[in-house]
């Protein structure tokens, strides 16, 4: 897949399985990081920290605007309460 000039190169394979991840609801605890280390091969760690740099690009908001405003939101009220 080409881009034209001046427009950003799309999300990588693994950035949208990041997204993809968090679009799907999980049984029980420890589920989706088990899933994390499956399908991503990444420690917990590491993935939250993708998906936390992922929820201030915007190639990401464009990808799926949904499940990133969502988890946006998320951020934003847990800052609140500290």
């Amino acid at each position: 897949m080409t881009t034209e000039p001046g427009e950003p190169e799309p999300l990588g394979e693994r950035e949208r399985a990041v997204l993809a991840m968090e679009g799907r609801s999980w049984p029980g605890p420890g589920a989706k990081e088990r899933a994390v280390r499956e399908r991503l091969g990444l420690s917990a760690t590491r993935y939250y920290q993708l998906l936390n740099a992922l929820l201030d690009d915007p190639r990401a908001l464009r990808h799926d605007p949904v499940t990133v405003n969502r988890l946006r939101r998320v951020r934003a009220e847990r800052r609140r309460r500290r």
